[in-house]
């Protein structure tokens, strides 16, 4: 009698297969507490730097100098870097789109220099200049794009524009001197001081607010969302990735400037950070989908995801949606600063290739990621910006 070759290994592979435990449906309401989870700790990191560039914006004004202005442009592009990929929380009607226009506070751009101070050809223009009008925050919250979308007072841009200056440099940033701050050699150096203090103070608070909304087991924004059915919320989750990805970074931030070929159309055109601009709000995007964050002391968090609720309807296509989202990430990463210098020649410009293909990328993932929520049950998501 010819004995079963396989008939051991075969019973012992049902009997592992007997003992294990059956594979959990992934659950969406899981899905969005770990969403909630890593906006919090994504918006506590961007405090974090903040702080931090608060700390080194006190240190140049008590101390003007060469280094201590270094060391405040460093803590600028340090906390770019984690308020970047928060911006994949935007465009649901959240916290930082909210009534408050925190959003319009913290990011707004580009920005009109000549609007808050001296610039090339006009050595008198400016709130900076204006001596008759009184500086505090509240009245430059009130400023904030009065009168023109470029009319920028406050935000993140604001201090990038004080600590850098007009960019005039095709090589690199933009070089404001520290002399600009110190008493009897830059003009109006006292309103210079306050005026960046002022405005770094704001950012500070705009994310301390952010931050709280969206703590949990508190009486805020988190609570009532989670209140919420799941499914609703993960429409809203849906809906920021797709429109930031879409309309936003590959429309507005790039294919503009690309098409312009113009400085002023890039998102951090005096400090030349606009190349990690791009790469952090492609991994912001990338963040949500995969339900993993990486925080600024190197800890991660990470939970049930989106990517795990399409692989239980469609396996291919979570496995699709993730490798279109890491092109993107990769093809951001491509991108070589200054970005003002990416974006001019003929179309075959080596750096014009690599704008158009991240902005090809992410036309890309976004059209996946309307599939993968169609498959989720939302026919028709959203890509294009609120009006």
């Amino acid at each position: 009698m010819l004995r079963p070759r396989h008939a051991f290994p075969m019973l012992a592979l049902i009997a592992t297969l007997a003992a294990s435990p059956a594979m959990a449906a992934v659950d969406t309401a899981a899905v969005v507490n770990n969403y909630a989870d890593i906006v919090h700790a994504n918006y506590e990191d961007a405090l974090i730097k903040a702080k931090a560039l608060q700390t080194a914006v006190e240190g140049l004004i008590a101390q003007p100098s060469k280094e201590s202005l270094e060391v405040a442009r460093q803590a600028w592009l340090a906390a770019r870097e984690p308020y970047g990929q928060t911006e994949a929380f935007r465009f649901y009607g959240g916290p930082i789109d909210d009534a408050k226009d925190v959003e319009g506070r913290l990011n707004s751009w580009p920005l009109d220099e000549a609007y808050i101070d001296a610039v090339k050809g006009k050595p008198n223009s400016g709130l900076i200049n204006n001596a008759k009008a009184p500086l505090n925050i509240e009245r430059l919250i009130k400023l904030n794009a009065k009168g023109g979308e470029a009319n920028v007072s406050t935000g993140y841009h604001a201090i990038e524009f004080l600590l850098w200056g007009q960019d005039f440099n095709p090589k690199g940033a933009g070089d404001r001197s520290y002399t600009d701050f110190v008493d009897g050699q830059g003009k109006n150096a006292d309103r210079r001081r306050q005026y960046l203090k002022l405005v770094t103070d704001q950012v500070v608070a705009d994310l301390d607010y952010l931050a709280g909304q969206w703590k949990a087991d508190a009486d805020n924004y988190r609570s009532a969302f989670l209140k919420d059915k799941p499914e609703a919320n993960l429409r809203k989750m849906l809906t920021g990735m797709a429109i930031l990805s879409s309309a936003e970074l590959a429309g507005e931030r790039m294919q503009v400037a690309l098409d312009n070929q113009d400085q002023e159309d890039e998102h951090s055109c005096f400090s030349d950070n606009t190349h990690r601009d791009i790469v952090n709000n492609a991994l912001g995007i990338r963040n949500v989908l995969m339900g993993e964050y990486k925080r600024v002391d190197g800890s991660v968090v990470k939970g049930p995801s989106i990517k795990d609720l399409v692989a239980e309807k469609n396996n291919a296509l979570a496995d699709k949606l993730a490798l279109d989202f890491n092109a993107s990430v990769q093809a951001a990463e491509s991108i070589q600063a200054p970005f003002d210098q990416e974006i001019i020649g003929k179309k075959d410009a080596p750096g014009r290739k690599r704008v158009s293909a991240t902005i090809g990328a992410l036309k890309k993932q976004t059209q996946t990621l309307v599939e993968a929520a169609r498959a989720l049950g939302i026919k028709k998501l959203s890509v294009d910006l609120p009006k």
